[in-house]
């Protein structure tokens, strides 16, 4: 019996996307060996991309299933609240406009820190050392890397964010330095130690919005609090606190607790509670502020805030990965085609980018997900007609589109081709597996 062609090409993507993770800047070769491809260089040639500026993040994707044959299935920190579910870590090098350069799968348990050095490499093995700005979040690299990017020849120059903890550790700096103004409420101070600059910036609308947050759930554990007061066996009460105090997160430590003794009553001078005031006022003093830091000799705050708000560009990648492209949860059991399913992923996105970018310039207002929902009424199907010899007549046939949608495509600059001349064949028999579908084949995914 004969394995239906769609599971063999499977099977070549599988060993290709093998390949493809290993080698940088999204470079590599079809499964015929015949044709090779390279995101950057494409780029280049469709948009002018240049690569001074560089996004990198990292984001996880879980599984349904056991994976116990996927040796990268492992229990780590997951970015999709999923961590009952093994999962793998995805690493991901973009442009500021959202291009995609390169990726990497690693196992569920790799730690942000352990990733930076070997993108860096990639990249630089690839385009050269040249003087680029990677834009990172503050839980990728470590002060120990950071040193290294600036003691390397030449020095890598970064942006990246910083606990808040520094935050409050160097207000002594920036306490009595200008405000500048940048946009909107949005304040910004330079200052430097040692051979960074640093940038505090300072956001009207987020402080109010992280207050609100913070004050919403104190109140509802506040509430909480008070009904616990009505409970009549300490175990249930202590259960009860510790589910509350998990829900309100952080603000938990805002409210200061007492609890009855094992051989104490159960009342309101045993069981009491309150709000510690100043220290939420401390804290409200810090929000809406965030430290960036930076190894970039001399630049203007404003220009540094604005390029670190970049890096919102790569959380949308991850959103268009995850909610338009499905590439979660992952249903495979075996490890190439776990590989096969990102990779593919990935060319999705290359393609949805792709057009990104041509709707921005020529039809701007208009998103991918949009256009393709318009684009979706025009279908190819075949017309089969038996004929009198025993043999087929087979019509392949485009849909006609709509105004919309031939709007859309003139506002492109394509046009449909012409339909296709009708073919003449023998009739042809499918050749169906008859026992049951193995999961890699069937087209519906197992159940949990």
């Amino acid at each position: 019996m004969r394995a239906a062609p769609w599971a063999i090409c499977w099977g070549r993507i599988s060993s290709w996307a093998t390949r493809i993770n290993s080698t940088p800047c999204s470079t590599g070769y079809c499964p015929t060996g015949r044709r090779s491809f390279n995101t950057c260089a494409r780029w280049q040639d469709l948009f002018g991309v240049k690569y001074e500026v560089l996004l990198y993040d990292l984001t996880s994707t879980y599984f349904e299933g056991a994976g116990a044959e996927i040796p990268k299935a492992t229990y780590g920190y997951s970015r999709d609240h999923r961590g009952d579910c093994q999962q793998v870590v995805l690493a991901l090098v973009v442009t500021t406009e959202g291009l995609p350069l390169a990726y990497k799968v690693m196992p569920g348990h790799t730690q942000d820190k352990q990733t930076l050095p070997d993108f860096i490499a990639r990249m630089e093995a690839l385009h050269g050392k040249a003087e680029r700005i990677w834009i990172m979040d503050r839980g990728i690299p470590t002060e120990a890397q950071l040193a290294a990017l600036r003691a390397s020849e030449p020095p890598v120059r970064y942006l990246v964010g910083t606990p808040r903890a520094r935050t409050k550790a160097t207000r002594a700096q920036w306490e009595n330095l200008p405000w500048q103004k940048v946009q909107g409420t949005v304040e910004v101070k330079l200052f430097r130690e040692d051979q960074e600059l640093y940038v505090v910036a300072k956001s009207a609308g987020r402080r109010q919005k992280e207050i609100a947050i913070r004050r919403k759930k104190l109140a509802r554990l506040l509430w909480t609090l008070r009904g616990l007061r009505r409970e009549k066996s300490r175990d249930r009460l202590l259960q009860r606190l510790g589910a509350a105090r998990q829900k309100a997160g952080r603000a938990a430590g805002f409210v200061a607790v007492q609890v009855p003794a094992v051989d104490q009553p159960l009342n309101r001078d045993t069981f009491r509670f309150s709000v510690q005031q100043e220290k939420l006022a401390e804290a409200e003093l810090y929000d809406g502020h965030y430290l960036l830091r930076s190894n970039l000799t001399a630049a203007e705050p404003a220009w540094l805030w604005k390029l670190y708000m970049q890096l919102v560009e790569i959380e949308g990648v991850f959103r268009t990965f995850k909610n338009d492209l499905k590439v979660r949860p992952i249903y495979h059991s075996l490890e190439s085609r776990v590989e096969a399913h990102i990779f593919v992923s990935f060319l999705a996105y290359c393609l949805w980018v792709t057009l990104k970018q041509r709707l921005n310039a020529l039809a701007p207002g208009l998103t991918p997900r949009q256009a393709l929902d318009q684009l979706a009424g025009v279908q190819m199907l075949d017309v089969v007609l038996p004929t009198t010899d025993g043999q087929e007549l087979t019509l392949s046939r485009y849909t006609q589109p709509e105004s919309a949608v031939r709007l859309l495509l003139q506002q492109l600059q394509l046009n449909l081709p012409e339909q296709p001349p009708p073919r003449l064949g023998p009739a042809q028999i499918l050749d169906l597996p008859t026992n049951q579908c193995s999961e890699d084949l069937s087209t519906q995914p197992p159940q949990k």
